[in-house]
Order: structure tokens, then C-alpha cells, then sequence
């Protein structure tokens, strides 16, 4: 039923047609994933002829059903963009109508899984970057490639002119091959190695063969001692870790391309399988973070994460890398780029930095020295208690765990720092995770000041510079008080100087 509102405007478009056949695929790949847990689960009751028909039976009208639900959503779904606002009105039994305001969109994204990439379709995301109303972004999906491409210039373009300065618009960044080098070194490779020997156990429990599995693998080193042993399958799992790293890497940046739009807009593309377009307005851009996970800057990397305000946060997306500008590239490289998409001539986050003083150093030892001599200690009283085994256990622990916390409280203290470059403050700080956070001075809104006890004695201070951009909040960690406050209010002039008391000891 239309109304009269609904008359006066643009035309109301619909969803591609082919969602319901894509709605089919994916439904019938599902349905195909489940009958093998499901038919090993009934085959020992009902017997394996049985089992299969019962199986092809269920598949059957669980994609009958999802079919014919996309098919009413695809009737009952339609979206018209205005001059003002964006509508979008579905829903059979709960009617939803919602409308975003134009002005207020502040991300378009296009993601397409390789069904829909075959069928020529995509998903379309349209974001406000609300944070504090919960706000999830207006989604279209599917419609048409081209359509999406469409809906994308439109709503992102502000009739901006051009850029007065000398940075170009087109391509900032384009996929390199030798930055999947720095693949194998990150985090994710004990994760997957994990989950693939997890996997390999779950598998074998469904098929009813984990015992055979378990006597295979204890049949290869029945001969072995347990030390090798235990090596040879941390190394095997950490090789299925590396493979796997490799993969997601591929997956998630084949293809990668960043470049800068007409009209002030910067874009990300990426994706082997899944291809994704984000995209997003420069003028919401507040800064930039260098992130240097432990391995990736031991190989000389680092990565970099765009600060802006507008980004998706929905729970939907929250796990995507919506910030991520730049993989794990070369450090050079990455502060070439950082430089680029600041419009500056050299990269803020390469600036010589403020050291803190030897009192951060000292807060660092003392925690790390503690956090490693638990275990130590624990282990120690159970084998005092129970069994001399454990006393050597705690021995091995305190050899590998006390030299291992003592260097990275001493990385850890030498990547601290901050300092003022330009129109941006720039803060340093993490071990095991290094970020270098470059902060448009003008994006800071207000400055939280903590100082514990313990820090009070030492002369340490935090601040906490806040912005409705990025993370919400860059911390100044375990600074000089004086040189601190001094910082602060150089960063922001007018801001922390009605707090200050000038000339105090």
C-alpha cells in the first residue's frame, strides 16, 4: 500500500532479482555442510539409506523455505535515494521504514562474496558513523554491480573542487606481491596453527575415526622421545599456521589498490574471493596510526589504520578491518603513504620524538618482573608440596619467562614517546603491539589527566587525548608531569590552561 509520500519524490527501485537464486546457493551449500555430521549421527540408527534420504529430505525443505522467505523480502523491499534523503522500506508482518539523511552518510561499501561476484552483484552499505545511537548502517543486498557503483558516487560525492595543494588524486598505493613476506610473522599463525589441529580432531570425531587418528600420529613417534615429539607437532601445526596465514592474507588483499577520488573521497579496495570497496570522506579524516606488531616490526613493517570519524561500527562489521588503509608494508613505505593521505610532505609519525624519563622504565620492569615470577612461584610451592618435578618446571619457566619480560619492558620502554609535528600530535607507545598514533590537533576535544599513586611518587603522569574519531581516545603514557602538562597545552592551546597552575614546583 503506498501512500502519498511515497508518490512525491524519485522512483522506488527494487533488489536484484537473482538474491533469491543466490539465497538458493548459499542455502543448498549450507544444507550439504550439515548432512555429513548429520547422516554420520542417524547412519548408526536408521542405517545409511535411511540416514541420506532423511538428510536430502530436510536440505530440501530448508532451501524450499529460505527461498520462498527471500523471495517475499525481494517483493516487499524497495529504496529510492533523493535529493535529501535516502529511503528503504521491507519488511511483511514488522513493516520497517527507515531514512537517512544525505548529508549525514558518511561511508558506502561494496562487498561481494564470490557467489555474488559471479552473478554480478553486490552489497551495498550505507553508514553514518553514529557511535552513540546505535545506528546500524542501510543495507542493500543485492543489487547490480553497476548500480552499487552508482549509489556509491552519489551519495559520497559534496561537489567538492580541487585539492589546492600538490598531492595528486588517483592512486596512492597498489598491491606489491613481496608484502606477503610479512604474512608468516604475525600473530594469526599460532591461531590458525591451532585451528587446524583442532579442525583435523573435529573432522575425526564426526567420521568416528579420532582413535584411528590419534594411533597413527602416536605410531609415527612411538620411538620418539617426548621432547621431540612435542616439537615435531608445534612445528607441523605452526607450518599449517604459515599456510593458512599465507591464504587470508591472499584473500584479504589481492587486488588491494587505495587511491584518492575526485571530490575529496579516499578508497580501499581489496579481496581475492570476497571483494570489498571502502570508502569514505577526507574531510572526516582526524589522523592516521602506525601499528607494529611485535614480529612485523622486527621485519621492518608496519601497517597503517586511518583515524576518522564515520567509520561502520555496527556489531555486523566490527569485526572487519574497516580501518586498515595499508597492510604490513615496509616501514619507509608506510610513512610515504601515511605522508600521502595527510596531504603533508613528510610523514608526522617519522618525527623525532620526546623520550619519557627513567621512572617509565622502572613501572615497566617491576610489572613485567611480576607478571613472570607468578607462575614461577606458583610452580615452586606445588613442588615443594607435591613432586620435584615441578620445581624443575618452575626452573625452566624462570630461564625462558624473566630474560623474555625483561626485554620487552625494555622494548617496550624505548617505544615510548611523543612530540608536536605541524598541525599534529604525535604518541608512541606498546611492546608487543607498537602504535604510533598522528592526531589532528584541531580533532582533540577534550584531555583526560591520571596519575595513580605510585605514579605521583615517580613524576609520571597519562593523558588522554579524547576525539570522536578512531579509537576515541590516544593515551600519553607514563610521561614527565611537568613536560607532560607542557604538551598538552602546546597540543591544544586554551584547552588545559584554565587547570594549570603556572610557575608551581
Amino acid at each position: 500500500m503506498s501512500t502519498d509520500a511515497d508518490a512525491v519524490g524519485p522512483p522506488w527501485r527494487r533488489l536484484h532479482p537473482r538474491t533469491v537464486l543466490v539465497t538458493a546457493l548459499v542455502t543448498a551449500g549450507v544444507a550439504a555442510g550439515a548432512a555429513v555430521p548429520v547422516v554420520a549421527g542417524l547412519s548408526g540408527w536408521l542405517g545409511y539409506p535411511a540416514a541420506i534420504g532423511w538428510a536430502l529430505a530436510g536440505a530440501a525443505v530448508l532451501i524450499g523455505c529460505a527461498t520462498a522467505g527471500d523471495h517475499v523480502r525481494l517483493r516487499r523491499t524497495r529504496y529510492r535515494v533523493g535529493t535529501e534523503r535516502v529511503e528503504l522500506h521491507t519488511g511483511l508482518l514488522l513493516v520497517k521504514r527507515r531514512s537517512l539523511a544525505r548529508e549525514r552518510i558518511r561511508t558506502v561499501d561494496l562487498t561481494a562474496h564470490p557467489l555474488l561476484r559471479v552473478l554480478g552483484l553486490v552489497t551495498v552499505r550505507i553508514g553514518t558513523g553514529d557511535r552513540s545511537g546505535g545506528e546500524s548502517p542501510l543495507e542493500l543486498d543485492p543489487v547490480s554491480r553497476a548500480e552499487g557503483e552508482r549509489l556509491r558516487r552519489e551519495l559520497l560525492d559534496r561537489a567538492a573542487g580541487p585539492s589546492p595543494d600538490a598531492h595528486r588524486e588517483g592512486e596512492l598505493a597498489v598491491l606489491d606481491l613481496r608484502w606477503i613476506r610479512y604474512a608468516p610473522v604475525s600473530f594469526a599463525v599460532p591461531v590458525l596453527g591451532g585451528a587446524a589441529a583442532g579442525g583435523v580432531m573435529q573432522v575425526s570425531e564426526w567420521a568416528g575415526v579420532q582413535g584411528e587418528v590419534i594411533g597413527w600420529v602416536g605410531d609415527r613417534f612411538r620411538d620418539t622421545p617426548v621432547l621431540w615429539t612435542v616439537t615435531a607437532l608445534v612445528a607441523a601445526a605452526l607450518a599449517a599456521g604459515v599456510a593458512g596465514a599465507l591464504g587470508l592474507w591472499a584473500e584479504m588483499w589481492w587486488n588491494y589498490r587505495l587511491e584518492r577520488e575526485p571530490g575529496g573521497t579516499l578508497r580501499v579496495r581489496r579481496g581475492l574471493l570476497t571483494s570489498r570497496s571502502i570508502s569514505f570522506e577526507e574531510q572526516r579524516l582526524r589522523g592516521v596510526d602506525l601499528v607494529e606488531p611485535l614480529g612485523v616490526r622486527l621485519a621492518g613493517a608496519a601497517r597503517v589504520d586511518v583515524v576518522a570519524t564515520g567509520l561502520v561500527k555496527d556489531e555486523e562489521a566490527k569485526n572487519l578491518d574497516h580501518s586498515t588503509l595499508l597492510p604490513a608494508v615496509p616501514r619507509a613505505l608506510a610513512d610515504a603513504v601515511a605522508a600521502k593521505v595527510l596531504r603533508e610532505p613528510l610523514s608526522p609519525a617519522a618525527a623525532p620524538l620526546t623520550a619519557h624519563p627513567p621512572a617509565a622504565r622502572g613501572r615497566r620492569l617491576r610489572r613485567a618482573v611480576a607478571a613472570a615470577s607468578a607462575p614461577v612461584l606458583l610452580l615452586a610451592v606445588l613442588g615443594a608440596w607435591l613432586t620435584p618435578v615441578l620445581l624443575w618446571a618452575a626452573l625452566g619457566c624462570a630461564a625462558v619467562l624473566l630474560p623474555l619480560a625483561v626485554a620487552l619492558a625494555l622494548d617496550a620502554y624505548r617505544s615510548l614517546g611523543h612530540t608536536l609535528s605541524g598541525a599534529y600530535l604525535v604518541t608512541r607507545s606498546g611492546s608487543v603491539r607498537r602504535s604510533t598514533a598522528v592526531l589532528q590537533r584541531s580533532g582533540v576535544i577534550g584531555w583526560t589527566v591520571k596519575q595513580s599513586v605510585f605514579q605521583r611518587r615517580a613524576g609520571l603522569i597519562d593523558l588522554t587525548a579524547t576525539t570522536a574519531a578512531g579509537a576515541g581516545a590516544y593515551t600519553v603514557r607514563d610521561a614527565g608531569t611537568a613536560e607532560g602538562l607542557g604538551f598538552a597545552a602546546e597540543a591544544v592551546p586554551g584547552l588545559l590552561e584554565p587547570f594549570l597552575e603556572r610557575g608551581s614546583p
